[in-house]
């Protein structure tokens, strides 16, 4: 038997968790199918535990940096709470029928399984069929993309899944990959008691971010006793008892552990996408302004391609919903999308990076500052930075980067900036309270001229 519906959801996570309970709460029939957990990455093996692990090695820090600035302090990290917190406050011991409850309060109805569109308006979850009269949302979401290295298939190695579960810290872990999720678990292990090495195949860590900010992280990083290699491909990996990584210079890594942590990317064939006229092979969903990706099919989330970020889902699955509800909404706008790595110092930026703007052709100007004298009077752990890139044709911000230890919550200040487009001459002319690290826009502002 076919079910007919309104809406069916393909993919739970945040994104389409979203759209799924608005549109059922309007009043449409909406099946959302998971077949993992309801939620998706982000409250299970992403932002939320992993930010818990990252506090408890900040708490550490902290302690560590007593000496010297307030008296004595002996720390001795202890992992068991910080994996009874996860599995108890975070992930309900990995969980989702509070999730699935929410959901089917709202009107919805879930399915567990993997969908798969089968044509227009049809999709199937095993034996299910469903005929869809108002629209099929794709949120499939993204898996660790694994390199092509030799023998790193058949070993044992952590993703982030694992490396979040855990009941225990290895003695020793070796991390592929700088970007977010690398840096950030390195140095939670690092700070609990792992010798850890860390390698990233470009020139430097978090290189979509400035190179500034790059060099203060891994500043950062190497303080807590990180071994950062960059520039260094690893070209094979062996396990027996421990993983043996050998790099493109030779060199060999040895580690208890391994962490792959190389990017993420989405299974379009798995998800039956071409049957409705996109290519599977494209490797992400062009969509427009409104998440329309074909006709009768809107896409959210990671799958987008735009910004694997919970937050950009979210607004993504806002859109897409009101979009299929009939509602004129705003087109996406991802011109002060922020990001923000939660590493110690945090690493916040929005907007386009120097290099970006000028590889759009923009005439641009641009600024670094230090963190004024908050950072002066924090002391220990108070590394950071202000960088603006302003159009210096309209006078406007187009991107910043804010590091340091409030890094992501001063990026509001700078998004507000870059997403309204507030000349500089009135940035200017605020009044920023002093001692603060957001004072250290207005001193950037004063470099930039």
């Amino acid at each position: 038997m076919v079910d007919q519906v309104d809406v069916v959801v393909l993919g739970m996570g945040v994104g389409g968790e979203t759209a799924a309970g608005a549109l059922a709460e309007a009043g449409l029939t909406v099946v959302g199918v998971e077949a993992n957990l309801l939620g998706g990455e982000c409250p299970y093996w992403a932002c939320i535990p992993s930010k818990m692990m990252l506090r408890g090695g900040e708490v550490l820090a902290e302690g560590r940096r007593i000496p010297g600035m307030a008296g004595k302090a002996a720390v001795e990290p202890e992992w068991k709470p910080v994996a009874q917190r996860i599995r108890e406050e975070a992930t309900s011991g990995w969980d989702d029928r509070s999730a699935v409850d929410r959901f089917v309060g709202q009107g919805g109805r879930f399915v567990r399984g993997h969908g798969h569109i089968t044509g227009p308006g049809e999709v199937a979850v095993g034996e299910q069929e469903f005929h869809v009269r108002r629209g099929i949302v794709v949120a499939g979401g993204t898996r660790t993309m694994m390199p092509p290295v030799a023998g790193l298939r058949a070993s044992p190695y952590w993703t982030n899944h694992e490396a979040i579960e855990t009941e225990t810290v290895p003695n020793s872990l070796v991390v592929l990959g700088g970007g977010a999720v690398g840096v950030e678990l390195a140095q939670v292990f690092a700070r609990f008691g792992a010798e850890v090495a860390l390698v990233e195949m470009a020139e430097r860590l978090l290189p979509a971010e400035e190179p500034e900010a790059s060099d203060v992280l891994t500043t950062a990083l190497q303080r807590d006793g990180i071994s950062v290699r960059t520039g260094s491909a690893v070209t094979s990996v062996d396990h027996d008892s421990t993983f043996t990584a050998t790099l493109d210079n030779g060199e060999r890594v040895e580690g208890e552990q391994l962490l792959v942590a190389t990017g993420r990317q989405a299974d379009l064939a798995g998800l039956g996408v071409v049957n409705v006229g996109i290519d599977e092979d494209s490797g992400w969903i062009p969509v427009d302004g409104h998440l329309r990706a074909a006709p009768g099919v809107w896409a959210v989330g990671d799958i987008t391609g735009k910004g694997l970020f919970t937050h950009v889902a979210v607004h993504q699955g806002e859109i897409a919903a009101a979009d299929i509800l009939g509602r004129e909404v705003p087109a996406a706008d991802y011109t002060a999308m922020p990001r923000a790595v939660f590493t110690d110092p945090e690493v916040g930026g929005v907007g386009r990076t120097e290099a970006r703007a000028r590889e759009d052709g923009a005439h641009v100007r641009t600024a670094v500052g230090g963190l004024s004298a908050r950072g002066f009077l924090h002391g220990a752990g108070g590394e950071g930075l202000i960088k603006l890139v302003a159009d210096a044709d309209r006078d406007v911000l187009i991107g910043a980067t804010s590091v340091g230890p409030a890094g992501a919550e001063v990026l509001g200040l700078l998004t507000l900036a870059v997403h309204e487009q507030v000349p500089l001459p009135h940035l200017r002319r605020m009044i920023y309270a002093f001692p603060t690290f957001h004072r250290a826009v207005r001193e950037a502002l004063d470099e930039l001229g």
